[in-house]
């Protein structure tokens, strides 16, 4: 057990390694009742959300469910979080990180001032995420639910239940939001439909072979979407949706980032870490996640560097200069190698 963001967390099992193969040939969960999730109800709920979110709120249908980033007025990242629309009009729920959980209800709270909205924290509910190619059939299996025909990104409710296919692995699952006393009967159905329990330790390494963003590591609230390989998830139509940090992200945009976001692989033997310093032709850059990928046999990791770098580069490891190669993000899809 490991102690992270206030909470006790299980590192892992028994083995990180056998846990994250486990992920990627057949199905893991992961106890995640840590994220921060958050009820937003009302009449305002939606202009809450058109202010608040860089992405297109109106894109959360009842049942689907939209990935986007909080900002301070300057274009910084407060906090990543996925927003599901639900059946009634006006009722939507926000996943957050555990980190930011003051800082994310804080800031909807000052926001919500503005507008009819009830914003109410969930820590009745516990969150079990299920993933692999085999977490499909297992769930459905453990919880008499059939997932199968659930979209990506889409969710469907179930009396006090909410399951949703979205995940954090690179793999196909589903994460289930359900009262915590149910919880321990749900583990115990996976357990016995053959899905292993897996840990903090393999949940990075799974993330970051799927090119995932880490809060705290590879963005804050210095670092813009523009910079953290998330310009995909600003929705900028339409233009008078005035959402928070709009005009700073814009001159930015216009002005182009001076540091982007992108992959390293390590080609020799090594293992990059957080805060490794990066050499390239155009500057220095820093490594903000690296892991020794079990899936690929070699050293990752996301790094921040100047503007249009490309190609070969260095990593300064215990003092010596390693050769890395820049790439484009994710490493792994479904168990295979997908970064060239």
């Amino acid at each position: 057990m490991t102690s992270f963001a206030g909470w006790s967390m299980p590192l892992h099992y028994g083995s990180q390694i056998a846990e994250h193969h486990r992920v990627r040939r057949a199905a893991g969960m992961f106890d995640v009742s840590h994220m921060t999730v958050i009820d937003i109800d009302g009449a305002g709920a939606l202009a809450l959300l058109r202010r608040a979110l860089a992405n297109d709120p109106d894109k959360a249908t009842p049942g689907r469910a939209v990935y986007g980033v909080l900002l301070n007025p300057d274009g910084g990242i407060i906090d990543d979080v996925i927003v599901y629309g639900r059946a009634r009009p006006g009722h939507y729920r926000a996943v957050a990180n555990a980190a930011t959980r003051q800082r994310v209800l804080s800031w909807l709270g000052a926001l919500g001032a503005d507008f009819p909205v009830r914003i109410h924290e969930r820590q009745d509910l516990a969150m079990i995420a299920v993933q692999g190619p085999n977490a499909l059939s297992a769930f459905a299996t453990a919880a008499a639910v059939d997932v199968a025909d659930l979209a990506p990104f889409s969710a469907l409710e179930r009396d006090d239940w909410m399951i949703a296919r979205t995940g954090y692995t690179g793999e196909d699952g589903v994460e289930a939001l359900l009262p915590g006393k149910q919880a321990p009967e749900l583990w115990q159905g996976l357990l016995q439909a053959g899905v292993a329990p897996a840990g903090l330790a393999a949940r990075d390494t799974l993330r970051l072979e799927a090119g995932l963003n880490l809060y705290g590591q590879d963005m804050d609230e210095t670092i813009t979407p523009l910079e953290a390989n998330l310009a995909w998830s600003v929705a900028w139509a339409p233009s008078e949706r005035a959402f928070v940090g709009r005009g700073a992200l814009a001159r930015q945009r216009a002005e182009r980032p001076q540091r982007v976001l992108r992959g390293i692989v390590l080609e020799a033997k090594g293992v990059m870490r957080h805060g490794y310093r990066v050499v390239t032709d155009r500057g220095d850059g820093v490594v903000t996640s690296g892991i020794f990928s079990p899936t690929l046999g070699y050293s990752i990791a996301l790094a921040r560097v100047p503007r249009r770098t490309v190609g070969e580069c260095s990593v300064e490891i215990r003092g010596k200069p390693v050769p890395g190669r820049l790439v484009k993000p994710p490493f792994v899809r479904r168990g295979k190698q997908v970064h060239q």
